[in-house]
C-alpha cells in the first residue's frame, strides 16, 4: 500500500494509522529506519509536529524505537498489548498485589495533603460500604470500591488515581467472585468495617504511616483470600 496524502483531520490519529499499516503491511521492516520527520511531513502533507506525535504514539505501541543522533528505528511489527489490555487478561490476584502497591502509598500521601472535602467524602463512603453490607453482593463491592476510590482521590495525584480506575473493571468482578464464595449474609457482621473506619480515622488526623499499614493489612487480608479460592 503506497503512502500517500491524508485527508484533514484528526490529523494526529491518521498519520498514526497511516504509519502503523505501513509497518504492519510490511513496508518498513523491523531494523529499518523510518524516513526523518521533514520527509514524513511533506509526504503525508501535514505538520512536522503532527508526525512527532504519531511516532509517539508509534513507540507506545512498542513499534519504534527512538535512537539519538541515529532517527527512529522500526523494533517491531506487531502492536504490544496495552496496559488495559493486559490487566484484563491478568489473573486478579496479579492486579491485587500491584493494586497494593498503588492504593497504600496513596493512602499515605491522602493522610498528608487530604482537606476538610475529601474527609467528609471518606467518612460518607464508609458509611455507604456498611449500609451496602450484607445485602447484594455488587452493590456491596461498588461501595467498598467507592471507598477506596476516596482514598486515592485524597492523595490529589491524578497518576495514581487514573491507575486506580483502570484496575477496577478487573477488581470488580474479582471482588464479586470472591463475596460469591465467602457467602455474606444480611446478618453477618459488616465484613471489613473496623478496617476501613480505621483508615479513614488515620487520614483525617494525617497519620501517614498507621494509613498505609491500615489499608495494607486490609488489602492483605482480601489477597489472602483471593489465593485460597
Amino acid at each position: 500500500m503506497p503512502i500517500g496524502a491524508l485527508r484533514p483531520s484528526p490529523l494526529v490519529e491518521q498519520a498514526t494509522r497511516h504509519l502503523r499499516d505501513q509497518i504492519t503491511g510490511g513496508h518498513w521492516p523491523i531494523g529499518s529506519r523510518l524516513p526523518a520527520e521533514t520527509a514524513l511531513a511533506k509526504t503525508l502533507q501535514v505538520g512536522r509536529s503532527t508526525v512527532r506525535e504519531a511516532l509517539r504514539a508509534l513507540a507506545g505501541a512498542g513499534l519504534v524505537q527512538a535512537r539519538q543522533g541515529a532517527g527512529v528505528f522500526v523494533v517491531a511489527t506487531v502492536p504490544g498489548e496495552d496496559w488495559s489490555t493486559r490487566l484484563r487478561q491478568a489473573a486478579v490476584t496479579d492486579v491485587y498485589e500491584v493494586r497494593m502497591l498503588v492504593e497504600v502509598e496513596a493512602a499515605q500521601l491522602a493522610a498528608a495533603r487530604r482537606n476538610d472535602e475529601d474527609v467528609r467524602a471518606l467518612h460518607a463512603a464508609v458509611a455507604g460500604r456498611r449500609a451496602a453490607a450484607g445485602g447484594d453482593h455488587g452493590a456491596f463491592v461498588d461501595a467498598d470500591i467507592a471507598c477506596h476510590s476516596a482514598v486515592v482521590a485524597a492523595a490529589h495525584n491524578p497518576v495514581l488515581t487514573g491507575m486506580f480506575a483502570e484496575f477496577v473493571p478487573v477488581l470488580r468482578q474479582g471482588l464479586i467472585d470472591l463475596v460469591d464464595l465467602i457467602g455474606l449474609r444480611p446478618e453477618d457482621p459488616p465484613h471489613g468495617v473496623d478496617g476501613h473506619e480505621a483508615l479513614v480515622h488515620a487520614i483525617e488526623r494525617g497519620d501517614a504511616e498507621a494509613a498505609g499499614d491500615c489499608l495494607r493489612e486490609e488489602l492483605q487480608r482480601t489477597l489472602d483470600r483471593l489465593h485460597a479460592v
